[in-house]
């Protein structure tokens, strides 16, 4: 497992009965977790005082019950780099923070180059792969459907000073614009995609990423440059493991590029048991 280990200011105190215990700079929030199905002794006191818990509901969605006062805002840091933290209505933050692994990855490999990558970042979120790939010199291309998530990137790009970094923010359906890129012969040199699991186009299209994850690969191999450098996937899916995806980027990339083909779990440590939560599963193709 490729862990997360790297953080500061995030840490993942203690896991039990479906719910993380997690510090957040200096907030301390308790959120559901279905992985969690294991039940410990909670003597960690922060269960008891913790800022807000996270109350999933039958009907879907849920709500924060809050115990002490919780900012609007705040930010976190990693490395440099600085996030916008807000509780959201369904459980999240703005910030995966297991998938600062895979920033690293991207980050290192770009630093390695002696040229300005093009990088390519859908279901880019709220940005925080865009700003490491900015941070370490690359020029990259940021998309994401939902205009709150790409202005809460434009933000904390401005924290962290990076706003005049060559970036294109974009509010686009990510395989339209790919479909796109592909008709205007726009090439990148690497590619990171966290695709949902389930969704809707804006036409009522169901979405189930089992199903259309070949086909989406195989679109942005097409807006690949001559010479790229890495294509992340990451899913949150549990039908999808790390197996089956680093397969899928062998059969799809080193039969054109060469390279190697990775995946496996990621995850992140649990500083009262010392175990590691399984967060995600990510594949990797590198030249």
């Amino acid at each position: 497992m490729r862990l997360s280990d790297k953080w500061k200011d995030y840490e993942l105190i203690d896991t039990s009965d479906g719910e993380r215990l997690e510090r957040w700079g200096e907030i301390i929030l308790i959120r559901p977790d279905p992985q969690i199905i294991w039940t410990s002794d909670k003597q960690n006191p922060l269960w008891r005082q913790a800022h807000a818990r996270y109350h999933r509901s039958n009907k879907g969605g849920g709500w924060w019950e809050t115990y002490k006062k919780v900012p609007a805002r705040w930010t976190v840091g990693y490395r440099g780099l600085v996030f916008n933290i807000k509780p959201m209505g369904f459980k999240h933050t703005g910030v995966f923070p297991e998938q600062a692994v895979n920033w690293d990855f991207a980050a290192e490999k770009i630093k390695q180059e002696n040229r300005e990558l093009r990088i390519l970042n859908l279901f880019g979120y709220t940005g925080c792969a865009t700003l490491s790939c900015l941070q370490a010199g690359a020029a990259v291309c940021h998309v994401d459907a939902s205009k709150g998530m790409v202005q809460w990137a434009k933000e904390n790009a401005q924290f962290c000073s990076l706003s005049d970094r060559p970036v294109r923010w974009l509010v686009d359906d990510c395989l339209k614009f790919v479909q796109r890129e592909v008709r205007r012969g726009n090439r990148y040199d690497g590619i990171i995609m966290d695709p949902p699991s389930y969704g809707r186009g804006p036409g009522g299209e169901v979405w189930k990423l089992e199903e259309q994850l070949h086909a989406l690969v195989s679109l942005c191999i097409q807006v690949l440059s001559d010479d790229p450098v890495f294509f992340i996937l990451n899913s949150y899916t549990t039908g999808l493991s790390p197996a089956v995806m680093e397969y899928l980027l062998g059969i799809l990339l080193q039969k054109r590029f060469g390279g190697r083909v990775s995946g496996d779990e990621i995850g992140l440590p649990v500083t009262d048991t010392g175990l590691v939560l399984p967060c995600g599963s990510t594949a990797i193709w590198e030249k």
